[in-house]
Parts: C-alpha cells; sequence; structure tokens
C-alpha cells in the first residue's frame, strides 16, 4: 500500500518499487485521467489491474503466467501452474542405468506407484 503527500513523492515511491506479477489501484471512478495515466504508466507488473483484486493462481497444466520477475514473458517458465516446479529443478538423465541402481520411483515396478510418463 502507498500512500503520499505530493504527486513528485508517489511517482518517487512507484518508480522504486520492483516488478511484480500484479498491482492494484484503487480510486473513485472518473477521477483525475492524467493521474491515473501516471500511475499506470509508472507501474511495472505483469497485470495492472483497477479497483479490484487479482485473482487467484492454481497448480493446474492451464495456468500460465507471464510478467516481470518472478514470472517471466517466455512461454517457456512461469511462477505458477503445472510447469512452475521446472524453475527449480536440475534434470538428470538416465542412460542404460541398470534398474537397481535407479531411484526407486523411476523403476519399471515403480514401487511407490508414483504417476510417470514413460517414452518421448
Amino acid at each position: 500500500m502507498v500512500t503520499y503527500t505530493s504527486v513528485e513523492d508517489l511517482v518517487a515511491t512507484l518508480r522504486g518499487l520492483p516488478g511484480s506479477l500484479t498491482a492494484s489501484v484503487f480510486g473513485q471512478e472518473g477521477a483525475d485521467e492524467e493521474m491515473s495515466r501516471l500511475i499506470w504508466s509508472t507501474l511495472r507488473a505483469g497485470r495492472l489491474i483497477c479497483n479490484d483484486w487479482p485473482t487467484g493462481v492454481a497448480v493446474t497444466r492451464a495456468m500460465h503466467h507471464g510478467g516481470p520477475w518472478p514470472a517471466t514473458t517466455s512461454p517457456l517458465h512461469t511462477s505458477v501452474g503445472g510447469t512452475a516446479v521446472a524453475r527449480w529443478l536440475r534434470p538428470v538423465a538416465y542412460q542404460n542405468v541398470p534398474e537397481g541402481l535407479m531411484p526407486e520411483p523411476l523403476r519399471t515396478s515403480n514401487p511407490w506407484l508414483e504417476p510417470q510418463r514413460m517414452g518421448a
């Protein structure tokens, strides 16, 4: 939440804020349009919201979010949804590794009954 005593103070504060997924601005409809344009042009956010709160997110394959850090404008990475975990994983490939040396969830017998995707 930002409060201010002058337009200069507001602009300086907004310029100092880091990028974010969303930014909500609350005010009276039809109020100073020049001030509204100044606020919107100064904020760095993936979603600009007027007089409302951001929507929730779900960890599903259909959910993807772009925008400045911690999200992204790259379609390969996202901070929410089913592929978000890929941002913190270290991919490991097992080639020609004997079944007994594979981690248990990756074995053909799959004793942990973990969901698996096989093949390309």
